[in-house]
């Protein structure tokens, strides 16, 4: 028999990844703060890791886990400084408090299992839930949450999820501080059970676990202070190529961050996407409307390679100069570019496109309009690009694998 819930506690709610992360990104929509109230992000940010520091440095009765420590204590100090401007610029964005403190009873489920019974694992009991922050550290609990339980792939559609959801793409230049953040308060958690466990006989059995976890706690906060040098994959092909099937797919196999361009486009123009009243109509497929979306994609590629994040560009990519303009990004960076030509033959592309629109309920014949336009648009590629390119015929049984193995191959990005 179900069990009805006390007024006193109200039932626990049950949230998916994909419900969690829009509630998520919904929540920090709308209790942002503004950037004149309460305390700056940066102060709040040092005494957190003060904080975490003085109570971890006080449970540790180990030499070499407090050297640890001592490192990552000074990489977050180092990353705080050379992030000052970063931490000024998301002063508006703000949160008085944690998603967690309005969310206590939530649980994160996966196929009918608790993942999480704290939905983004935040201590509310430690420090930081109740105080001012950034929306990275909300997701970095949650990152941390799901990788710390070797949930590496929920993990990483959580973070595609959120950043594509939201846009706030330059959140990911917190991520890596707020994710050490959030290690050192999980190892502060394992830590906190040898207090709350008087000594008997179990206690040797009962320290040796609670230090394997303080030190896996550690060691992903070391695998997020490494900064590693991601990679820029920029997706070209016309509609029904498989651009978007195989560009999800590299976010749960490889960890990229997934630039759509139709989301993207949407974004631009969410304050009049089409005619209301006495307002003009606004052609979002304009050529006006493309330049800009791809300005913008190209810069949402460099927050995301400032980062450390790997990128896949979900794009047509028609033109070499909207190629060029992302590739840009990750050459001036010094960092690895591979351009990815998803094809497949012209029968396979209608066959696509109409099964697509019929299932969207739109008429087959401007669909079909819409690809002999792209067909017709595309710009071949240069000497210079094919340095870059692979070709993936998106009909073969194996494309999944061989585009992953290509990746790995030309960017040693496993």
């Amino acid at each position: 028999m179900t069990q009805r819930p006390s007024p006193d506690r109200p039932a626990r709610d049950d949230l998916s990844l994909d419900a969690l992360v829009e509630g998520l990104g919904r929540w920090h929509g709308r209790h942002r703060i503004g950037d004149a109230e309460g305390t700056p992000l940066s102060r709040a940010m040092r005494q957190r890791v003060a904080d975490e520091t003085a109570a971890l440095t006080g449970a540790m009765s180990g030499d070499e886990d407090r050297q640890r420590l001592a490192s990552l204590t000074r990489w977050l100090e180092e990353s705080l400084a050379r992030l000052a401007p970063v931490l000024e610029a998301r002063e508006p964005c703000r949160l008085p408090r944690s998603w967690a403190v309005e969310h206590p009873d939530s649980r994160l489920v996966d196929e009918g299992r608790v993942v999480m019974a704290n939905a983004i694992d935040r201590d509310l009991a430690g420090f930081g839930a109740a105080v001012v922050q950034d929306p990275a550290a909300d997701l970095a609990s949650l990152l941390v949450g799901l990788e710390v339980r070797d949930e590496t792939r929920l993990a990483r559609r959580a973070l595609d999820a959120y950043l594509r959801l939201t846009g706030d793409y330059r959140a990911g230049r917190l991520l890596s501080v707020c994710r050490v953040l959030e290690c050192l308060a999980g190892a502060r958690r394992a830590l906190r059970r040898l207090e709350a466990m008087p000594g008997d006989a179990e206690r040797p059995a009962l320290l040796a676990e609670t230090m394997a976890a303080c030190r896996r706690y550690l060691e992903l906060a070391e695998q997020h202070a490494e900064f590693r040098f991601p990679p820029l994959v920029v997706g070209v092909g016309v509609a029904g190529s498989g651009k978007s099937r195989f560009t999800r797919n590299l976010v749960t196999r490889l960890g990229a961050v997934r630039l759509c361009s139709d989301a993207e486009r949407r974004r631009l123009h969410e304050d009049n996407p089409q005619a209301d009243g006495d307002d003009p109509a606004v052609d979002i497929f304009s050529e006006t409307a493309t330049q800009r979306t791809y300005r913008r994609l190209a810069e949402c590629a460099g927050d995301l390679l400032d980062a450390g994040l790997p990128v896949c560009v979900d794009a047509t990519c028609l033109r070499r100069e909207q190629r060029d303009r992302l590739r840009h990004q990750a050459e001036s960076r010094g960092l690895p570019v591979l351009l990815v030509s998803f094809e497949a033959d012209e029968a396979t592309l209608k066959r696509r496109i109409v099964k697509r629109a019929d299932r969207q309920g739109v008429p087959e014949a401007d669909s079909l309009a819409v690809l002999a336009r792209q067909t017709a648009a595309f710009e071949a590629f240069s000497d210079d690009e094919r340095l870059h390119l692979v070709h993936l015929d998106t009909t073969a049984e194996n494309a999944a694998e061989t585009l992953a193995g290509l990746i790995q191959e030309h960017l040693h990005w496993r």
